[in-house]
């Protein structure tokens, strides 16, 4: 199978490559101890998804070894997004006992950075995600990655992130600045917390930026990132 090509993802302007910086630098002052990291939302049109994939690409170019975890098995984004021709077999597969992980992990045109996609849409993927299958595949993943960045389905619709939020080092919540209000964004955290997650903090999407002066710009889309404590 070919690389899959991400690298045209990075951010190339100025000001958005230096936020996706800052937010690299942020994820990793949470701790030596916090490498797997998920990342919702409270709808699915925050945005979490390419976050996600950039995030991924932000610590695979310091050298670190990376994999991007597609953990939504309901309405997975990154293949159309990525544009991978044909049935792509993944987390699924794997939690339903059809394939073993070395067989899942896909390589990038990035160095250190590898994806495993979510695999065959299915239903049942809150049973799934809660199976011995995905306790086990974190630690696993973190004995050969530095860091697992997993993009979760939008915690606002469905309960899966919630599923595995313990399984994680943390979870960042990306908030649409455009729409949602400030009480379902907190229901979301409540989520988490309630669930014995790790809230990191939030990444505030699609503000114009130019009105913002305060927030770490992601050009016109990307806003800024702020502890959970900060939030209150």
């Amino acid at each position: 199978m070919e690389k899959i090509a991400v690298s045209h993802l990075y951010p190339k302007e100025f000001r958005a490559s230096e936020a996706l910086k800052t937010l690299r630098t942020n994820l990793t002052f949470s701790g030596s101890s916090v490498r797997a990291i998920g990342i919702t939302s409270f709808g699915a049109s925050a945005g979490k998804s390419t976050i996600s994939l950039q995030i991924a690409l932000a610590f695979a170019q310091t050298g670190k070894r990376v994999l991007l975890l597609d953990a939504d098995m309901r309405k997975s984004v990154l293949p159309n997004r990525l544009r991978v021709k044909g049935k792509m077999e993944g987390l699924s597969h794997y939690l339903s006992g059809q394939a073993n992980v070395s067989e899942l992990l896909c390589e990038t045109d990035v160095p250190n950075m590898y994806i495993m996609f979510a695999g065959t849409r299915v239903l049942n993927s809150a049973e799934l995600l809660s199976s011995e299958n995905f306790a086990k595949l974190i630690p696993a993943l973190k004995e050969v990655f530095d860091y697992v960045i997993v993009d979760t389905a939008p915690l606002g619709q469905v309960i899966d992130c919630a599923v595995i939020a313990q399984y994680l080092d943390g979870v960042a919540m990306v908030v649409d600045a455009t729409g949602n209000s400030y009480k379902l964004e907190r229901r979301v955290k409540n989520q988490l917390v309630k669930a014995g997650g790790k809230v990191l903090g939030v990444i505030l999407n699609q503000v114009d930026i130019k009105d913002q002066a305060g927030y770490y710009g992601y050009g016109r889309r990307y806003g800024g990132y702020y502890t959970s404590e900060e939030k209150e």
